[in-house]
């Protein structure tokens, strides 16, 4: 069998016990993924410090037998990939130590515009959080707000509806593969996303929506987006654990509160209270807080008033323009600057009212 780089990608995947992170060291000790297959046990044993017990659980030939089927379903149904090196995967979840290695994707997918957004919640919607989603959602009309939700029943379908009615672009994270839609009575709105916007797994066709998975859809969630709101939450639930990841990545995280004696407000009003999620009061109060209202006409501001910029400083405002407000270490990894060097030139940005520095170590501009 003649195996081409995408099968040798797909194959990664299903390594037995081997994960992204373990996977990823692997490939640092090894000169390509080809090699990783074709090395004899012994040799990819010495260049990866791995006992050959451990090499031969990973099945390296049936992990390549398993891609040539899903290869095969991916040509018939217009499956997309984003392999974890290439330019189209998403450039925020790679900042993410536990991303996939690979995704696949359907519809028209742009992972890596300037402005993503999860916005989750229970299954058991009230009439309350329908409300308080749409009104939300409304917000969005004109901001060029890719929103991204997780295609369950309640909140995160009515986030999808809504998106769809107003011609937003959203994105739904399955916890499944591709030949089915779980729920199934979400099957007609998944169609209708996929026009604008699209739907997006890390599992093999043929994977069953299991318990386990969700929480691994949960992180893609999370590591997607610059911010989670969650609309509505029992004390124990997904959009719990995609806030506590979405804390974990470093990303902002909101919650609308609710009654006392709600028991869907419960997990909105401990988040606020354990300070894991930022008071949110109204759709308008979400875009000031992210900076991103009139962020345009403030770029456009920016390179008239400030033209003598040297090219790190310029870099640096692009950066900010393009995102909302960013953690000095973020900014470190994309400008691949020293924080002492960043420090610097921070200073001298902010001193001449170009950025301005937020708590948390954060800055936007001016």
């Amino acid at each position: 069998m003649n195996y081409n780089n995408l099968h040798y990608k797909i194959a990664l995947t299903l390594l037995h016990g081997i994960g992204p992170v373990k996977a990823k060291e692997i490939l640092n000790r090894v000169e390509s993924l080809e090699l990783l297959f074709n090395l004899s046990t012994s040799r990819l044993s010495k260049l990866t410090e791995l006992k050959p017990a451990s090499i031969t659980k990973m099945n390296r030939e049936g992990a390549l037998l398993k891609s040539v089927s899903v290869v095969e379903h991916l040509l018939k149904n217009n499956i997309s990939t984003f392999y974890y090196e290439d330019a189209r995967y998403p450039r925020r979840l790679n900042q993410c130590v536990d991303a996939p290695l690979l995704l696949y994707g359907k519809g028209s997918i742009d992972l890596n515009v300037s402005k993503l957004v999860a916005v989750v919640g229970t299954r058991d919607a009230t009439p309350y959080g329908i409300r308080l989603c749409d009104e939300l959602i409304d917000s969005f009309v004109g901001q060029d707000i890719v929103v991204v939700s997780g295609l369950a029943s309640g909140i995160d379908a009515q986030v999808h509806k809504r998106c769809v009615e107003l011609n937003i672009p959203t994105i739904g994270v399955l916890g499944h593969g591709f030949d089915r839609i779980y729920p199934s009575s979400n099957k007609g709105l998944s169609e209708k996303m996929k026009l604008n916007g699209g739907l997006l797994t890390e599992f093999i066709p043929g994977t069953t929506p299991d318990r386990e998975n969700f929480p691994k859809r949960n992180r893609i969630v999370a590591g997607l987006c610059d911010a989670t709101i969650v609309i509505e939450s029992k004390q124990k639930g997904g959009s719990l654990i995609t806030a506590n990841l979405a804390n974990d990545y470093c990303r902002d995280v909101f919650a609308y509160p609710g009654s006392i004696h709600m028991e869907t407000s419960q997990g909105c009003n401990k988040l606020i209270a354990d300070q894991k999620a930022h008071l949110l009061q109204s759709p308008d109060n979400f875009l000031t807080m992210m900076n991103w209202k009139m962020e345009v006409g403030k770029k456009d501001i920016q390179k008239t008033l400030f033209p003598n910029l040297s090219e790190t400083q310029t870099k640096i405002t692009d950066i900010l323009s393009s995102d909302r407000a960013i953690q000095i270490d973020v900014i470190s990894i994309k400008t691949e600057l020293p924080i002492s060097q960043l420090n610097a030139e921070l200073f001298y940005l902010e001193m001449n009212g170009v950025i301005q520095s937020l708590p948390g170590k954060k800055y936007c501009m001016a």
